[in-house]
């Protein structure tokens, strides 16, 4: 089994085989489609040989197809058929957090906060993994804890006052859901300046080792 594993970002679009190391990179952003994904990926992937598909999708996923539309991509997600655009190859696409959580775990319960363009969130509780829409709850003067935490806060509010409200919304969070640790994801991260304790920084890497990982029970 070979299986081509995709990780859809609101800045990146990341690819790889998981017969191979080599991650492949494009921008993404407003202007990406379903169909624009697609064809950058069997630009890349040409001569590709793979038999299964995972994808790690960035909003709520019901039954292997996206609820919503994302907020940081184009349009036209939720009525896109993922499975024909790959040739009918067997399928699996997930909320791009819980795959990274997924292969973040380390056992017990623990919280997976994304911190890249949007705020990705997910809860692995003794091997079962569930996503979570956490980003657009409300949180502080009609704003959401994305609007704080995501790319926009970011720029907003300076990286030392964006920390600050990392650091709170891990303790809101942790407390919230009982937690025994937390590991932070997602390309911002790595800004992070001093992590409290039990909480620890992921690798994005561990997007592939979840997208993986949804395959390692199928029998056929």
């Amino acid at each position: 089994m070979n299986i081509l594993g995709i990780d859809i970002g609101g800045t990146n679009l990341k690819f790889r085989m998981q017969q191979q190391d080599e991650i492949i990179k494009v921008p993404s952003g407003p202007k990406m489609t379903p169909e624009v994904m697609v064809g950058a990926i069997k630009k890349h992937t040409a001569g590709w040989k793979y038999d299964r598909v995972s994808v790690g999708f960035p909003g709520p996923v019901i039954h292997d197809k996206p609820l919503l539309e994302p907020h940081n991509l184009g349009k036209g997600w939720v009525r896109f058929d993922f499975k024909k655009a790959f040739g009918g190859k067997p399928l699996k696409l997930l909320n791009d957090a819980a795959m990274q959580a997924m292969g973040s775990y380390k056992g017990g319960r623990m919280l997976y906060l994304g911190l890249g363009t949007g705020l990705g969130s997910a809860m692995v509780v003794d091997g079962s993994v569930q996503a979570m829409e956490l980003a657009h709850l409300p949180w502080r003067k009609r704003k959401t804890y994305e609007d704080y935490l995501g790319k926009v806060g970011l720029t907003r509010y300076g990286r030392k006052a964006w920390e600050k409200n990392v650091v709170k919304v891990i303790e809101l969070m942790a407390n919230a859901m009982e937690t025994d640790y937390v590991v932070l994801g997602g390309g911002n991260a790595k800004l992070m300046k001093k992590l409290p304790p039990k909480v620890f920084l992921g690798s994005n890497d561990n997007a592939f080792k979840g997208a993986f990982m949804l395959w390692e029970n199928d029998k056929n």
